[in-house]
């Protein structure tokens, strides 16, 4: 049974509780209009979360899955600040992207297996086992847990001293990732390039074909998820201009003394084309796994909610 909620009707519930609005606003540089985005799209994500977690009694895994710039990792932060606000819980965000091997790691792997695997994002150049461990950890473990964390302006991990120190187990983890939830994509699929990236550097299919096939050993962790939520684009074509908002944002928060590792209009749209493959295959082939689905518009203003499935 789907249940839809379009933009043009009120949601007939807004989050309630006392949530500190000013402060992380600004911890995340937002504008006031996403209060008003949260306090209409997020109530019914809160609840079913928080309701699932009392539920289960244990550490329960939140997936969201979104293409790049879809504002992934701000619902993360937020879902964690209102499940403590509201129901005391404590929750941790955690990033696919900071999962990336070292620039060392990719850098071998490249000379290897193919020159496009220096270059992160695709399955295949994220540390498998360092997940798998620290998803062990937070979810059964007692004591202190380092969450690791990835420089994108220095393309690499950061010290170990830099990471996020939780205590565990927590009550609850929200994963976040371009390509969450998502299975390997149909064999016959792959042997057309979808881009010129692909065409002029992965003429034969090396490169993706090497991904598509890491993917399968990421299902494990997928399957460990128990609640998904998708932040839809409304195609492929929005990812750069998003990823160029995105790079601006970095850029602000670096200040003057790192800002020329950011990237470049020009060398977002060549990084963007690494990605468009299993985004496409995302958006057409993850929809029906979620539990709540978001569609964006181009502005990436949620314009409806669909609930696609019911809590398990």
């Amino acid at each position: 049974m789907v249940t839809t909620q379009n933009n043009s009707s009120s949601s007939g519930s807004q989050y309630q509780g006392d949530f500190p609005w000013a402060e992380f606003l600004a911890d995340h540089a937002l504008s006031s209009t996403y209060r008003e985005t949260a306090e209409r799209w997020f109530a019914p994500l809160i609840d079913q979360v928080r309701t699932l977690r009392e539920r289960e009694n244990r550490t329960l895994v939140v997936g969201i899955n979104g293409c790049q710039g879809s504002g992934k990792s701000t619902l993360a932060a937020f879902i964690c600040r209102a499940l403590a606000e509201q129901g005391g819980l404590r929750a941790v965000s955690m990033s696919l992207d900071d999962f990336y091997l070292t620039r060392l790691d990719r850098q071998a792997l490249a000379k290897k297996v193919h020159p496009m695997l220096a270059t992160r994002g695709v399955p295949g150049t994220h540390d498998v086992d360092l997940m798998r461990s620290t998803f062990a950890a937070l979810t059964s473990k007692s004591g202190e847990v380092y969450v690791p964390r990835f420089d994108k302006a220095a393309d690499d991990r950061t010290k170990i001293e830099q990471w996020h120190r939780i205590g565990a187990p927590v009550d609850v983890v929200i994963w976040e990732g371009w390509c969450l939830g998502l299975d390997p994509e149909p064999e016959d699929r792959l042997e057309t390039a979808v881009n010129a990236l692909e065409a002029e550097e992965d003429p034969t299919g090396v490169w993706r074909k090497y991904a598509n096939k890491a993917l399968q050993t990421y299902q494990p962790l997928f399957q460990q998820v128990d609640y998904w939520i998708m932040l839809a684009a409304p195609n492929f074509d929005c990812v750069w201009r998003w990823r160029c908002e995105q790079e601006a944002k970095l850029e602000a928060a670096l200040g003057d003394t790192r800002a020329s590792k950011v990237m470049s209009p020009r060398e977002i749209a060549r990084f963007v084309q690494f990605y468009q493959r299993l985004t496409e295959w995302s958006l057409d082939s993850i929809p029906q796994r979620m539990h709540l689905l978001y569609q964006l518009d181009e502005r990436r203003q949620i314009k409806q909610l669909k609930q696609l499935r019911q809590m398990p």
